[in-house]
This record gives structure tokens, C-alpha cells and sequence, in this order.
């Protein structure tokens, strides 16, 4: 794994992801990953992706939108915000391995 992580409990109890500063927004979108089989739509689509069945694939879920590209992916908040932070990239493989780790630490109990 290129980035480091963690998880957490807020002072709700939900589970968080902490990633490093460069990349933290994509925790915005993985943490709202509620069902396991979400988990498994967006891995599936991402491997769609990196296999070349679509050139790329724009996810808007509940904040961030992320462009899922076959070799890099980007995660913005620019449809909510009037001055939203600059847009973020991360490798798609890495990404996919995140979701896979979340997916495991929140559904596999």
C-alpha cells in the first residue's frame, strides 16, 4: 500500500479513514461506503475501467465525485462547494486497494 491509513471512531461512533494530508479527500468518499455491496459496485466498475470496458467513469456519490481513470484517479468537491480545495489524484490501483480495506474493516465482522 503506497499510502498510509487509519481507522477511527468519531465522537458519534461512526468509523473513519484517516489518509495522509495529499490525499484525504478521497476518505470523503470512501466513508461513504455504507453497504458491502457498494463496496463491490465500485470495484467492480474501477476494474472496468483498468481493463479498458470504459475509458473512464465519474462516480457523484453524496459529496465528492471522483473521475476513475485506468491509471489515475481524481476526487473533487467543486459540485459543492462555491471555493472548493484543489482537485486530488491518486494511482486507481491504490484507490481500489482502500476500498478493498475498508470494505474488509467495515463489513467483514
Amino acid at each position: 500500500m503506497k499510502y498510509s491509513f487509519s481507522f477511527y471512531k468519531d465522537p458519534l461512533g461512526t468509523l473513519r479513514i484517516k489518509l495522509p494530508e495529499e490525499v484525504d479527500m478521497f476518505s470523503d468518499f470512501i466513508e461513504q461506503i455504507a453497504l458491502k455491496e457498494e463496496a463491490d459496485e465500485f470495484i467492480n466498475i474501477i476494474d472496468k475501467v483498468i481493463d479498458g470496458t470504459h475509458d473512464e467513469y465519474e462516480i457523484f456519490f453524496n459529496a465528492p465525485t471522483v473521475v476513475i481513470g485506468p491509471h489515475i484517479t481524481s476526487v473533487s468537491l467543486a459540485d459543492i462547494l462555491d471555493e472548493p480545495p484543489p482537485d486530488e489524484y491518486m494511482e486507481t490501483e491504490e484507490f481500489r486497494k482502500l476500498i478493498l480495506v475498508w470494505k474488509e474493516r467495515n463489513f467483514n465482522h
